[in-house]
């Protein structure tokens, strides 16, 4: 890719995943941060926006453990499907976290992080240190 080349919005998000990031839209009329996928401010209901990243770090608030991957996941043997509350935002998302059986292995609050993106799975999240 040159460095002339204009990215679409999901090749940014994708670049940014790609660094542990999260991209959003955030409303230059009244600061909002929101999903990059909002077409509208949830707040102002203004459709002006400027890119911003955060840290792609959070706490676990639900999940799903699938035990037996679906059609295109047969790659993993268990995953959770996982929505995380980011931190220092009032926003939460979902990841992909391979490697999860039981919920034991995953209990609420557990802090996690993006470190990438995969084009079957999308967002993947590691557990971190806490």
């Amino acid at each position: 890719m040159s460095t002339n080349e204009i990215l679409t919005p999901r090749q940014k998000f994708i670049a940014a995943a790609n660094r542990s990031k999260i991209l959003l839209n955030k409303c230059k009329n009244c600061g909002h941060m929101m999903l990059e996928t909002v077409i509208y401010c949830e707040k102002c209901y203004h459709k002006n926006f400027e890119s911003t990243e955060v840290d792609g770090i959070g706490s676990v608030e639900t999940y799903t453990i699938q035990s037996v991957a679906p059609e295109g996941f047969e790659d993993v043997e268990s995953y959770a499907w996982v929505v995380f509350k980011l931190d220092n935002i009032l926003l939460r998302t979902s990841g992909f976290l391979p490697g999860i059986m039981k919920p034991e292995d995953l209990p609420l609050k557990t802090r996690v992080r993006v470190v990438g993106f995969n084009h079957i799975h999308g967002l993947v999240l590691e557990k971190t240190i806490q």
